[in-house]
């Protein structure tokens, strides 16, 4: 298929233009900077922001969180990349987990380990948090079950295990062979199975042992009778090179270890999942700061928290700047397809699968491609997602235009170029812009997924709301999502009163009251 020479220079006069606007701002991260990251569960959220306030007070680094960047295997990735400087690990996984088992759980023996991936274990803050099995108390007493062996007994139990645990090397299936369990358990978001046992949808859930909903719920934690689960001491997981390239920060990060037991720990997330305390506020008390939720917590309060512009701005960011790229690459693909029937053979194809891969999928794949996480693959994933309603309302516009309007102004003399411009084009504009709108709506409630691999935007609050089952917190994410969504489909209202001639605007009007 053989591109125009007109498309060609289409897309040449808007990419860069929009590639620079894109990439101006970036760069890699210089020696003042340190990214702290985490996992998607309340322990990890609270032990990052730690990690932040120590750092901040040096003032020896512009610090950033990262946080519920997802499972163990993309926080990583993100780390050995270099996306992120630090996050909170534990021994068990990464010597079960990250290395598969090829090294001792000693920190000399995990270090010899990750020296050549560029990382290191150190700083154990002073507590474990292992992996256990647990069911209601009322239940297990009436069933006599106490350890993990004695569940054998029982196949009609029902399991519900967070999709991590069910994939990890020392999670479900080593778990099972070990014991010989005949389950088949459901996978299930851990800030979530809490509330699923407790209303008996579930008899079985895994849990970490300095959860704070324990007690609250009433289970009991089965023993590990055969000890398959190795020790799992909280430690910091960092770039080999930080102690050397940011050392009063080490040095303050350094004099956390040993500073929090397992009581303290407990307690910490208590204050986040059972008072609804921010992960910041947390550490601030951590560091013996007197700050306080200011009373009541009222949905008005956690929409409008301090983090609610910067959210909107990444949110916006996310959306635009991608519905940009799509617009620049899509419009041109459309007049493309318009114009030859085997390149629409294949373009529409083409941007109709990406729209079937789920979004986390396309996201871990962009992640590796790209090896890095954040705003850039999010970007890309956004970009494809918004590329079919485009491409297809561009084809569509152009199909209908008048062939005798075409064949009246090429006898005129105009060139293609210029026929396109001055008359298909404006004809199109109405059903170009209805594209475009689709796409940008479409991508403010895709846009919420990128915050599993720390883009920001109004998805942080969700996946932090899911991580706590915080339904207020969830909900001061998702509604802003909504009425952007809402706020955008009212703009292009009124974008179209000055982007489609008036002509076209009243010939529809007169079509439409026609019925």
């Amino acid at each position: 298929m053989h591109i125009p020479d007109y498309l060609r220079r289409i897309v040449r006069s808007h990419a860069a233009l929009v590639l620079c606007a894109f990439l101006g701002g970036g760069g890699n991260a210089t020696a003042a900077d340190f990214t702290v990251g985490s996992k998607r569960f309340t322990e990890s959220y609270i032990l990052a922001e730690i990690i932040a306030r120590t750092a901040r007070r040096t003032g020896e680094a512009r610090v950033t969180v990262k946080p519920g960047l997802g499972n163990t295997a993309v926080v990583f990735a993100a780390l050995k990349s270099g996306a992120i400087d630090v996050y909170p690990e534990y021994t068990g996984t990464i010597a079960h987990e990250l290395l598969g088992g090829k090294s001792g759980t000693t920190l000399a023996d995990i270090n010899r380990a990750l020296a050549p991936l560029g990382v290191a274990a150190s700083v154990p803050f002073g507590f474990g948090n292992t992996y256990a099995l647990a069911l209601a108390e009322a239940k297990a007493q009436k069933l006599g079950i106490h350890t993990l062996t004695d569940l054998a007994r029982h196949p009609d139990l029902v399991f519900g295990l967070s999709q991590e645990f069910l994939n990890r090397k020392d999670g479900w299936p080593a778990l099972k062979r070990a014991y010989g369990l005949p389950f088949a358990p459901r996978g299930l978001d851990h800030g979530l199975a809490y509330e699923a046992l407790a209303a008996g949808r579930i008899d079985v859930m895994d849990i970490y042992s300095t959860d704070a909903k324990i007690a609250r719920y009433g289970l009991r934690v089965l023993t590990d009778d055969r000890g398959f689960f190795p020790e799992y001491a909280a430690v910091l997981l960092h770039r080999a090179d930080l102690p050397q390239r940011l050392p009063k920060t080490w040095a303050a990060l350094s004099k956390l270890e040993g500073t929090i037991p397992a009581e303290r720990m407990i307690a910490m997330n208590a204050a986040a999942e059972l008072e609804a305390k921010p992960f910041a506020e947390i550490a601030a008390q951590f560091h013996g700061a007197t700050t306080s939720s200011g009373g009541a917590r009222s949905f008005s309060n956690v929409l409008f928290a301090a983090d609610f512009w910067p959210l909107t701005l990444q949110h916006l960011l996310l959306v635009f700047a991608s519905l940009a790229l799509s617009i620049v690459v899509g419009i041109p693909l459309g007049i493309w397809a318009a114009r030859s029937t085997a390149a629409r053979h294949v373009i529409f194809p083409a941007v109709g699968v990406l729209q079937t891969i789920p979004s986390l999928a396309l996201l871990a794949f962009l992640i590796a491609a790209l090896n890095q996480i954040g705003t850039l693959p999010a970007l890309v994933a956004l970009f494809l997602y918004g590329l079919l309603p485009i491409v297809r309302n561009t084809a569509a516009g152009l199909d209908e235009v008048k062939a005798g309007l075409i064949q009246a102004a090429s006898a005129l003399g105009l060139q293609h170029g210029e026929i396109l411009r001055l008359i298909e084009l404006p004809l199109a504009s109405r059903t170009i812009l209805a594209g475009i709108k689709t796409s940008a709506v479409i991508n403010v409630g895709t846009a919420t997924i990128a915050a599993f691999i720390g883009a920001g935007g109004y998805g942080e609050r969700i996946v932090a709301g899911l991580a706590v089952n915080d339904n207020t917190l969830l909900l001061a994410g998702a509604i802003p999502a909504a009425l952007l969504a809402i706020i955008i489909e009212m703009g292009f209202g009124i974008a179209e009163r000055w982007l489609v001639p008036q002509g076209l605007r009243t010939a529809a009007t007169i079509n439409g009251g026609r019925g």
